[in-house]
C-alpha cells in the first residue's frame, strides 16, 4: 500500500490527467449507453415473441451476446430477433474488444507505466559526497565532460529534469538525479554546498534561473555557464557565476586561431608553469621535406618536438619522421626558446592570400572578428542575406550564395585562399564542402567544426587539417577550470595530463619505459616538487617522487593506467 499510493498521486498529479480521465469516461458512458439500450431492445422483442424475463435476464443476456460468450440458454426465435442479436454481437466487439482497450491502455495504462517510470527516477545522491561536478543538463556537452572527468577522477552527477530520461541515463550508467534547477530543494540533493564545481550547461535564461537559484543555497561553490549568446556574459556573471563561456564565440576564436594564417609563426597553445606548448605548420618554411633529426629543431632553439599531427591523426615525432607541407609540428620548450623559433623559421612579410570563411553565423562572424584583428584578410560565402550586413563590418567581403556552387566559390577566390574555415552547423555539408575545397584548391589549409565525433574520422579523411567541437571546447573549457590551467586547444580529442611516475617505471629512462611505443603517449615535461621541467634526455633516469606531464588522448592514458599502473 506504502508502494501503490505515491503511484497513484504520481498519475494524478501528471499534467492532463484530468483531460485523459475524460477521454476515459466517453468509452465508458458509451458502452454503458448501448448495454441499457440492447437491454431494454431485449424486453421489447421477446414481449413481441411471447416471452417474459426480468430486467437482470436483459442486462445478462445483453452482456453475454457483446462479449462474445453466447452460452445459448436465452435465444430469439424470430428472424427479426436474430437480427437484433447480430447488430448486439457487433457492437460488443467494436466496444469491448477495440474501442474501451485502447482507449484503457491510451488515457489509464500509459500514464500509469508513466508514473512508474517517473517514480523509478533517482532523486538523490549519497550524503557522504563530496568534490564532485553538478553538471546542470544531458547535453553534447555533458556527452563529452563526463568521459574526461571519469578519466582524471572526478565524481560527477547530472540534473535531469525530464524524470523518464533520467532513468534512461541511470540505466545506461550516468551519475544522474531528475530536478528542477529553479528548485532550491534540487541544488540540496545534490549537495551542491559540498561540490567542487557547477557546470550550468542550460539556456542562457535557465542558466540565470539557475545560478539565483543555487546562490540562495550556497555562495562557496564555483559556478561555469556555458552559454549561447556573448550578449549574456554579463548577464551570467552577474546573477553569480564565476566563469561564462560564450562557446560559439570562443569555437569561432580557435578555429581562427588554428587557421595557419598570417606569418609563419608559432602558435602558444598554453603552458604549465615555465614549461609552454605550441605549434606550428611545416607549410612556407624550409622543413618540409626534412626528417625532424634534418630539422635541427633542438640544436638551434632548445624546443622539444614531441609530437606531429598531421590532418587529425596524432604521432609521437620520431627522428627520421619526414615532415610534409601539410604537418602540424608540436614543440615544449621556454618562452625565450619559442622566440628563437619565430627568428629562426618566420616568413619575416606576411602572405597577401585571402582566408576563406564558408558560413556566417555566430561561430563564423567570430572566426572573421578574430582573423580581421590579426590583419588577414577574410572573405565569407553566406547563404542569408540578412547576415550580410553584419559581416561586412568583420569582413573584407561578403559573398551572398551557396558554397557548393562553383561560380560562388570562383567570387570568394577559392583557388587563391591560404585556409578555408567551415563553420556551418551540419557536418555532412562540412564533409562535402571539405572535399569540395580540397579538389578546388588542393594546397589550402582546411579548419572545420563538427557536431558530432562520430564524424571526426570522415571530415579528416575527407582532407580537413584541423576539425573542433563545440562539445568538446566546452568540456575543455570546463576541465581548464578544475584544473586550474589555461585551456588548451591541441586537437579534438589530444589533452595533456599529469600522472605520478608508476614505481615500476621509477629509476628507468624514457627510452627503457617505452612509454611513447606501448600507449602512444608522449612525455613532454617532468613535475617536481611542483615546478614542471622540459623532457629529459631519453637516457636519464626517472626519479621516485616525480611526476609524468603527459600529452595524447583518453585512450592512450586508460593503455598507460593498464599496462604501468595496475597491478
Amino acid at each position: 500500500m506504502k508502494f501503490l499510493t505515491p503511484q497513484v498521486l504520481a498519475i494524478l498529479q501528471q499534467p492532463g490527467m484530468r483531460q485523459n480521465l475524460r477521454g476515459l469516461i466517453g468509452p465508458l458512458l458509451m458502452l454503458t449507453g448501448a448495454i441499457c439500450i440492447f437491454s431494454i431492445g431485449f424486453h421489447l422483442l421477446m414481449l413481441w415473441e411471447g416471452q417474459e424475463h426480468s430486467w437482470l435476464t436483459g442486462f445478462y443476456w445483453t452482456l453475454t451476446v457483446m462479449s462474445t460468450l453466447g452460452f445459448g440458454d436465452i435465444t430469439f426465435h424470430t428472424d427479426t430477433g436474430r437480427l437484433f442479436s447480430m447488430l448486439v454481437l457487433m457492437t460488443g466487439v467494436v466496444l469491448l474488444l477495440v474501442v474501451l482497450p485502447f482507449s484503457f491502455i491510451r488515457y489509464f495504462y500509459a500514464p500509469w507505466i508513466e508514473a512508474q517510470v517517473r517514480f523509478k527516477a533517482p532523486r538523490s545522491i549519497s550524503h557522504r559526497t563530496r568534490d564532485h561536478v553538478v553538471i546542470c543538463n544531458h547535453d553534447a556537452v555533458a556527452d563529452a565532460l563526463i568521459p574526461r572527468l571519469k578519466t582524471h577522477g572526478y565524481d560527477y552527477v547530472l540534473i535531469e529534469e525530464d524524470p523518464i530520461e533520467a532513468l534512461s541515463c541511470h540505466q545506461d550508467g550516468l551519475q544522474v538525479i531528475t530536478g528542477d534547477t529553479d528548485n532550491i530543494q534540487t541544488w540540496r540533493k545534490v549537495r551542491a554546498d559540498q561540490a567542487k564545481l557547477v557546470v550550468s550547461n542550460l539556456t542562457d535564461a535557465g542558466g540565470t534561473n539557475a545560478t539565483l537559484t543555487l546562490r540562495e543555497h550556497t555562495s562557496d561553490v564555483p559556478i561555469a555557464a556555458i552559454i549561447d549568446d556573448v550578449e549574456a556574459q554579463d548577464i551570467l556573471e552577474l546573477s553569480g557565476a564565476n566563469h561564462a563561456f560564450p562557446l560559439k564565440h570562443r569555437l569561432g576564436q580557435q578555429l581562427a586561431a588554428h587557421a595557419g594564417a598570417g606569418t609563419v609563426r608559432a602558435h602558444r597553445i598554453g603552458h604549465i608553469d615555465s614549461l609552454v606548448i605550441a605549434e606550428f605548420s611545416v607549410r612556407r618554411t624550409a622543413l618540409g621535406g626534412k626528417t625532424i633529426r634534418e630539422s635541427g629543431l633542438r640544436e638551434s632553439t632548445g624546443l622539444n618536438v614531441v609530437a606531429v599531427r598531421d590532418r587529425g591523426k596524432f604521432h609521437p615525432a620520431h627522428p627520421d619522421h619526414v615532415l610534409e607541407n601539410d604537418d602540424v609540428v608540436v614543440v615544449v620548450g621556454t618562452a625565450d626558446e619559442l622566440t628563437r623559433l619565430d627568428d629562426v623559421f618566420v616568413v619575416p612579410e606576411p602572405t597577401h592570400k585571402p582566408v576563406l570563411l564558408i558560413g556566417g553565423g555566430r561561430v563564423g562572424h567570430a572566426a572573421a572578428a578574430e582573423l580581421k584583428e590579426q590583419g588577414i584578410e577574410v572573405r565569407v560565402v553566406e547563404r542569408d542575406e540578412a547576415l550580410q550586413p553584419g559581416l561586412a563590418e568583420v569582413a573584407d567581403q561578403v559573398v551572398i550564395g551557396n558554397a557548393a556552387a562553383l561560380d560562388v566559390m570562383r567570387e570568394a577566390g577559392i583557388e587563391s585562399a591560404q585556409s578555408v574555415l567551415l563553420t556551418t552547423h551540419d557536418d555532412a555539408t562540412n564533409i562535402y564542402l571539405t572535399i569540395y575545397a580540397r579538389r578546388l584548391n588542393p594546397d589550402c589549409h582546411i579548419v572545420s567544426r563538427v557536431t558530432h565525433e562520430r564524424n571526426l574520422e570522415a571530415i579528416h579523411r575527407a582532407g580537413a587539417n584541423f576539425v573542433l567541437s563545440e562539445a568538446s571546447l566546452g568540456a575543455k573549457l570546463v576541465m581548464s577550470v578544475l584544473q586550474g590551467r589555461e585551456l588548451m586547444v591541441i586537437g579534438e580529442q589530444v589533452e595533456v595530463f599529469v600522472r605520478p611516475i608508476p614505481p615500476r617505471l621509477a629509476g628507468l629512462s624514457l627510452a627503457d619505459s617505452q612509454i611513447g611505443s606501448l600507449t602512444g603517449l608522449v612525455v613532454i615535461g617532468i613535475q617536481h616538487d611542483g615546478v614542471t621541467h622540459g623532457t629529459p634526455p631519453a637516457t636519464e633516469p626517472i626519479e621516485a617522487g616525480t611526476s609524468l606531464v603527459l600529452l595524447g588522448a583518453r585512450n592512450q592514458l586508460e593503455a598507460f593506467r593498464r599496462r604501468f599502473e595496475r597491478s
